[in-house]
């Protein structure tokens, strides 16, 4: 019992860890594939779907070596699931470039108690006082460290609302989806993957001309700009597995929150390998974030002992009754019996 609790610890912090380093490495490389010092590549969407290309040949190849299985999921879901989340890609590039950057990063951290309504609306799901308390903790130091000027218009916003409620919905599906077929994070990436790089690679041409006003048959690919979008690719296949395999294991609250975690990691990076700027406002914005997430780990903690307290102690309870019924109908359906005469009394 110990050992596999230990394994399952060392599986959920291999989990965590993948996604944190492959979505820092995917935000470097991508910084230094579109920023003008770079390679300016601008074409996020495309770009986008050349990630889910290349996660459903992996995706293939391994259903085809065995060594994945697939299991039936209807195909209307996968597709719904897909149209989901391609409205939260394109919503996000929309946001960011309508909008200020102060404004995208409080839509960014809108999300999580965005997610938390969903999940109360679909799954009546209820938090703890702790959980809430080190979710707003979080988004308090985030903001403080990421948000600067704020500036709304009426298509930013209306951009910004669709992205936050289409990248909620999304991830909350990851999980309800796994749950509900019994089918693995990879299993269900491999399934998702090819429609959204299909539906991805057509319409992010034109969605990345209007935002960049750049057709991308016109882009001069060098040797360098190749180079990092197979590294961009690469690290996608293991963010996006990572993104399934956390929201399946716990949920899409924890996964925001562990979102925001890498939001600190990139500020640090940043300013140790691009020189970017980092104020004391965004030193103490981050270490109230870190308080925030450790205090959540803790609640979340918490929430699970409570919950195993509960079904033990029912299950207790339900044993008793059991035992009370089972013993009552056997007194009742049993004959008594004259102990002097040894016969039956009637």
């Amino acid at each position: 019992m110990e050992a596999d609790k230990k394994a399952s610890m060392v599986s959920d912090v291999g989990a965590w860890a993948m996604n944190v380093v492959s979505s820092v490495g995917i935000i470097l490389a991508n910084k230094q594939l579109m920023s003008n010092n770079g390679y300016s590549f601008t074409f996020a969407t495309t770009l986008t779907g050349f990630h889910f290309a290349v996660t459903a040949l992996v995706g293939m190849i391994s259903n085809a070596t065995g060594l994945s299985s697939s299991k039936h999921v209807p195909l209307w879901e996968l597709i719904w699931f897909s149209i989901v989340a391609n409205m939260s890609i394109t919503g996000m590039n929309l946001s960011l470039m309508l909008n200020s950057v102060g404004f995208y990063q409080i839509s960014k951290l809108s999300m999580i108690p965005v997610v938390c309504v969903m999940e109360w609306i679909l799954h009546n799901k209820q938090y703890c006082r702790e959980v809430k308390m080190a979710v707003v903790v979080v988004v308090i130091g985030v903001g403080v460290c990421t948000v600067t000027d704020v500036k709304i218009n009426a298509k930013g916003f209306l951009c910004a609302c669709v992205a936050v409620v289409s990248t909620s919905l999304q991830q909350i599906s990851i999980g309800s989806l796994q749950k509900k077929y019994s089918i693995g994070s990879f299993e269900l990436l491999s399934k998702t993957a090819p429609i959204q790089a299909a539906s991805l690679l057509v319409l992010g041409p034109f969605v990345d001309y209007f935002l960049s006003d750049k057709l991308i048959l016109e882009y001069k690919y060098s040797s360098g700009a190749i180079l990092f979008i197979l590294l961009s690719c690469s690290l996608a296949v293991f963010c996006n597995v990572s993104q399934y395999l956390c929201i399946g294991r716990f949920s899409a609250v924890s996964f925001q929150v562990l979102g925001h975690m890498k939001t600190v990691c990139v500020l640090t990076l940043g300013w140790l390998l691009f020189d970017s700027e980092l104020t004391v406002k965004n030193i103490m914005g981050m270490l109230t974030a870190v308080v925030g997430m450790v205090i959540y780990s803790w609640a979340v903690e918490i929430e699970k002992q409570q919950a195993n307290a509960k079904i033990v102690a029912g299950s207790k309870n339900s044993l008793t009754e059991e035992e009370l019924r089972l013993l009552k109908e056997g007194v009742e359906n049993t004959p008594i019996k004259d102990v002097d005469l040894g016969e039956s009394k009637v």
